[in-house]
């Protein structure tokens, strides 16, 4: 075959190819743009909330020391089951024993130095008594009834002041007593220890302004647990006391664990700098387990779902065929300078191989679908994807009904 036939055969070839393809492109323009179909239909919606955090007590207590000193006896191991009264720990005592008994010793030489200034009173008022008499009857002078009265005055004044003293006193021992009884630290409550960061042999310190002080341990009381959650800015408004939820624990996998909203919180959380140099502003929400599992410790990861609402029958559409758009100029309100483009969102409704922009007006949101109040009747056929084709279409466009080849490719290879 001559080179000059060769080249005409390819060149006829490639046109017949070109034209092919042409040919296949402009009957699929003709077909439509293919897309996937749903309905509008009634179901059971469920709005919730999803969060992570972590299992803590709903009661538990942080002890510090409230004396300076050795702790020379730890009864207790992290873990450690107590009961309210339980010894816990001694701190070394001598010191503020030895001044407790000097505080009693000056107490108690207060009293005998009060015995002896009412043995004085009473001398001092039998010389008054006697020095009156004796004036009266004209026998000493005015000046001695005079000095007299005043040596009776003092002795009266001196009682006065050692009663004062011994108030003083009294009240210097009880708070000597106090200190020395902080020494012996016992459980405020029942529960477990958890957290135990000192040893025996360490020295406590006093917290002082700039200065947290020593901390003992822990005593949480786990009859009563709590997820407490990280709930999004976002989300935190559809959340309320009292909503149910259901847990799920890390260390208790397939399992989950009713339970029900017990607080919301008003500040966000600060630990990481929330709300500042755009990091996300997260709220925290207790929930109160109802039925906590046995050994559940402070600490343990937790992710929950909380009800924000449910709906029974309601009129919905898949969440994927919600569209929004900028509304059409004919449509728009006059818009000033530096206004935002208006928006409307709604679904693509198919008839006879056409679709049409429906604006709708929504409810309840659930996991996959969404509550239609208003713009869809039950039964319409509305185009739910895929995602490409719903932001290229138009009122007024063809479309066809996608095929799933490649899901029967995929099995033919299998």
């Amino acid at each position: 075959m001559k080179r000059r036939t060769k080249i005409i055969i390819v060149v006829v070839v490639l046109i017949l190819i070109a034209g092919i393809t042409t040919a296949s492109i402009r009957s699929k323009s003709k077909e439509g743009t293919p897309v996937t179909f749903g309905k509008v239909e009634r179901l059971d919606l469920t709005s919730k909330v999803s969060a992570n955090g972590q299992i803590d007590a709903q009661r538990k207590v942080d002890l510090s020391a409230n004396v300076m000193g050795q702790i020379v006896n730890l009864a207790v191991r992290e873990g450690d089951v107590v009961k309210k009264g339980d010894f816990l720990l001694q701190i070394d005592q001598k010191q503020l024993a030895a001044s407790a008994q000097g505080a009693e010793a000056s107490m108690r030489a207060l009293f005998s130095d009060r015995d002896g200034a009412r043995a004085t009173l009473a001398e001092a008022e039998v010389t008054y008594q006697r020095a009156r008499n004796n004036f009266e009857q004209k026998i000493i002078p005015a000046a001695e009834l005079d000095r007299a009265r005043a040596s009776l005055d003092s002795a009266r004044s001196n009682v006065a002041s050692i009663d004062q003293r011994i108030q003083q006193a009294r009240s210097n021992v009880t708070a000597a007593r106090d200190t020395l009884s902080k020494t012996t630290m016992v459980a405020p409550m029942g529960g477990i220890i958890t957290a135990l960061p000192v040893e025996e042999g360490e020295v406590a310190v006093i917290g002082t302004m700039n200065n947290a002080g020593t901390k003992l341990l822990t005593i949480a009381d786990m009859s009563v647990v709590e997820a407490v959650m990280e709930v999004d800015e976002t989300d935190v408004p559809n959340v309320k006391v009292g909503q149910r939820a259901t847990v799920t624990i890390d260390a208790y996998p397939n399992k989950t664990f009713e339970g029900k909203v017990t607080e919301v919180g008003s500040s966000p959380m600060t630990a990481n700098g929330a709300g500042s140099g755009g990091e996300a502003v997260n709220f925290e929400v207790k929930i109160q387990l109802t039925n906590p599992p046995a050994g559940v410790r402070p600490g343990f990861s937790a992710s929950a779902d909380i009800i924000t609402g449910t709906r029974s029958k309601a009129l919905s559409i898949p969440l994927q065929a919600l569209v929004v758009r900028e509304k059409p100029a004919a449509d728009k309100a006059p818009k000033t300078q530096g206004a935002k483009a208006q928006e409307e969102e709604g679904v693509y409704v198919h008839n006879d191989g056409k679709v049409a922009f429906v604006g709708v007006s929504t409810g309840l949101t659930g996991d996959t679908n969404i509550e239609i109040t208003k713009g869809l009747t039950e039964g319409q056929q509305i185009v739910t994807g895929p995602f490409r084709a719903l932001r290229d279409i138009k009122d007024g466009s063809k479309v066809r009904e996608q095929k799933e080849e490649k899901k029967e490719d995929d099995k033919e290879k299998t």
